[in-house]
């Protein structure tokens, strides 16, 4: 795959663009599979990268796998072996984390590699192990080599209360806990929408959970789950960063498969920010060139502003008349994405938790680099609003993530090719 983006910027966008499958609510998902006997066929998946590795980390581990067309999958874990996860692929997706719940859950033990992903800060896996052993897994290994659970009386429910609302650790607690003896608790869950997404598939599956989308979720332990079509939600932080782009590029555009309730909090910057917000049933439309008020964003857990929309917002800011901050609650390391912005004239400052931009600058075409996933839909929507030329180095990180992003910028009318 090509990993350059090429933008010639200043051209207004318009049209209509659909929105794919959430990669976030599919990770879980198909790794959730693990714990089904019979076929799951799951619908609107997005085809990304993560996707693709997901699913070859599947593959080799046994999973009967057959993709009908570009968005389905037709998925058969009968086969699967237990701890056959090849180390190099798990440490490639932060997804693959979800492995140890669902082995957990169907084999009473796990063992895999370190789960990778985007590097934009310490990501541990204390708060999964906190829910682990909770049910009663021991962890019999932790180190370089891998990670390597077990639950000698197997898993029994409990209440778990987590110090941080921690969308990993509360699908993974799910995962493991969904074929576990009696009833878990968990307190202070993380409630984004990827994880009713689990919750429901689950559900459908012949799970009992309750409370998902709410800070207690409740899972009462079945004896086994059953196969289902299941369809993925659209995912909002496309959904978002087109919304963004086009409040920064000027024009109109309409994003379809959006569920608007997912984007409230973008939906409200957006218009703080003074961009024209239409809101249908499954479609949002956005309408930009107009001037733009300097807003201040700090990052909290669902339902408040996204982490992942964080670095999409910052060559907004740059074009807004006043200083704005963003305030980084999650990540510590979010903010290296700055420094690309830096050569391409932006005027930023970093100090801690916050940055401070001083907007007014125009922003130039630059040879530039994608530090991560949303880093680089960051520099997508800097190069289209840019004078010149701008060329995105690193683009693999960037289709991690958003499928078609290329193809789809430039049905809206962006001047945007990848080498």
């Amino acid at each position: 795959m090509a990993d350059k983006i090429i933008i010639q910027g200043k051209h207004p966008l318009a049209g209509e663009v659909t929105v794919s499958g959430m990669k976030n609510a599919a990770l879980p998902i198909l790794f959730a599979t693990i714990l089904v006997r019979g076929t799951c066929v799951l619908e609107n998946i997005p085809p990304v990268n993560d996707i693709a590795i997901a699913l070859e980390i599947l593959r080799r581990m046994g999973a009967e796998i057959e993709r009908p067309d570009r968005t389905t999958v037709r998925i058969d874990t009968a086969q699967v072996r237990q701890g056959s996860s090849p180390a190099a692929l798990v440490s490639a997706i932060r997804g693959s984390s979800y492995l140890l719940g669902a082995e957990l859950g169907r084999f009473g033990r796990a063992q895999s590699g370190w789960p990778g992903g985007c590097d934009f800060g310490v990501r541990p896996l204390n708060l999964h192990f906190k829910g682990f052993g909770a049910l009663g897994a021991e962890v019999l290994q932790k180190s370089g080599a891998g990670i390597r659970l077990e639950a000698p009386d197997g898993l029994n429910g409990n209440y778990i209360y987590f110090d941080l609302a921690s969308v990993g650790a509360t699908a993974n607690l799910m995962l493991a806990a969904v074929l576990a003896n009696g009833t878990t608790v968990i307190d202070n869950a993380a409630r984004e929408p990827h994880i009713v997404d689990l919750a429901n598939f689950l559900n459908t599956c012949g799970a009992e959970i309750t409370g998902a989308g709410t800070p207690v979720i409740k899972i009462r332990g079945v004896s086994g789950l059953h196969g289902c079509s299941y369809a993925i939600i659209p995912d909002m932080i496309e959904a978002g960063t087109y919304m963004v782009a086009a409040a920064a590029a000027g024009g109109q555009v309409r994003i379809r498969s959006v569920i608007p309730k997912h984007v409230d909090i973008i939906t409200a910057k957006l218009l703080e920010m003074g961009a024209h917000v239409e809101e249908g049933d499954d479609y949002m439309e956005v309408t930009g060139g107009g001037p733009l008020k300097n807003i201040n964003i700090s990052t909290i857990p669902y339902p408040g502003f996204p982490t992942d929309m964080h670095p999409q917002f910052a060559p907004l800011l740059c074009m807004t008349n006043g200083v704005s901050t963003i305030s980084e609650g999650i990540w510590e390391s979010r903010f290296r994405y700055v420094a690309e912005l830096r050569k391409m004239g932006a005027n930023i400052m970093v100090s801690g938790d916050t940055a401070t931009f001083f907007g007014g600058a125009p922003l130039r075409g630059a040879v530039v680099s994608a530090t991560d996933l949303r880093a680089g839909a960051a520099l997508v929507i800097a190069g289209l609003i840019a004078e010149g030329r701008t060329e995105i180095l690193n683009a693999a990180c960037i289709h991690r993530g958003y499928c078609d992003i290329v193809p789809k910028f430039r049905s809206l009318g962006a001047e945007i090719c990848e080498e």
